[in-house]
């Protein structure tokens, strides 16, 4: 059992170079505390992403930790040239000793990447053509391939990964079927549906890696994310927790809505819906251990992602989250 850290990087009502740096102290921790990998989503136009560019702060990120993973979940395919995305890859793969966890997708929003005039409607097409250039360019000396969005003859590969193919593959899924073209394409899962549907997504995918007979030592990560707020007492959890999920989900749906869109996830405007029914958790360091062993029962997941700092989160307030939570790692990393 691993335990990771996912960001959304939305915009915490302080100056930016303030919240970077914020963050990247909360990375140090991470890092001191034995986090497995920390994943930066990407967002566009919005408050929700204040990190438009993951590579440039993962970076930063792999000159002030050791042992920590880290990765984009997920770079958005269809808005990079899959030349200078490769060339990326492998100078973080290589800035990091190797520690790049290589998250892709075509973005959920059709809002951001029509701002980049890509036409969302090409998304299920375009993604798995980029993903098919991408990881051949990883693993080539030249790259030579014609698809219906990308052409490539003869472009030398002088930059190659440190890690052999390429990075480990992540993807985002929410239905077991979505589990099924990630288990072909050997990428590691992560979800954030409540726990029972967590563990059909689960069954669904370990069914498919086998049928595909990939190797499973080590096995492929599936993992759950859930946001995390660990205080003193209880109740100063969840007065945190209210706080600054409220001003998340507002982030979350403020294109949709500026848009004229329906927002399409079924997201509560207040956390205590997702309290009452374990999508959340806000409470002491004895209580997250006993929701995260419920959860991983119940999920059968193998990796636990916290969301810890998120909204108006304050520096403080996710430094409380991250060390009670490491406390407890050394017992709850035995499970499963």
């Amino acid at each position: 059992m691993k335990f990771g850290v996912f960001d959304h990087m939305d915009d915490a009502g302080v100056a930016p170079g303030q919240q970077f740096e914020d963050r990247l102290r909360l990375a140090e921790t991470y890092d001191r505390l034995g986090f497995y990998a920390y994943h930066l989503a990407e967002h566009h136009g919005t408050p929700l992403g204040l990190a438009p560019s993951p590579g440039v702060f993962m970076a930063a990120l792999a000159q002030r930790t050791k042992r920590l993973r880290f990765g984009p979940l997920v770079y958005l395919l269809p808005l990079y040239h899959p030349l200078r995305l490769i060339e990326e890859i492998c100078m973080l793969d290589h800035m990091s000793g190797g520690r790049l966890e290589l998250g892709v997708g075509r973005g959920v929003s059709p809002i951001e990447v029509g701002f980049f005039g890509v036409d969302p409607g090409n998304g299920p097409r375009q993604f798995p053509e980029a993903l098919r250039v991408i990881t051949q360019g990883l693993s080539s000396d030249v790259l030579n391939f014609e698809g219906e969005f990308y052409r490539f003859k003869d472009v030398p590969m002088v930059l190659r990964p440190l890690q052999k193919p390429h990075p480990p593959l992540w993807y985002g899924v929410t239905t077991p079927q979505a589990s099924i073209w990630a288990a072909r394409e050997r990428a590691n899962i992560a979800t954030l549906v409540p726990a029972a549907a967590a563990r059909a997504i689960a069954d669904r995918f370990r069914a498919e890696w086998t049928a595909q007979a990939h190797p499973t030592d080590p096995p492929p990560r599936i993992g759950v994310i859930r946001h995390m707020v660990l205080a003193d007492s209880e109740l100063e959890a969840q007065r945190v927790i209210a706080r600054a999920y409220r001003r998340w989900r507002q982030h979350m749906e403020i294109l949709w809505t500026r848009h004229g869109h329906a927002f399409p996830l079924a997201l509560p405007q207040d956390v205590e819906p997702l309290l009452t029914t374990g999508g959340a958790f806000a409470g002491t360091a004895a209580g997250a251990r006993r929701y995260i062993a419920d959860t991983i029962e119940t999920s059968s997941a193998n990796y636990f992602i916290c969301d810890i700092a998120f909204g108006d989160m304050s520096l403080a307030e996710g430094m409380r989250t991250a060390e009670l939570l490491g406390s407890i790692l050394p017992i709850l990393e035995k499970l499963g």
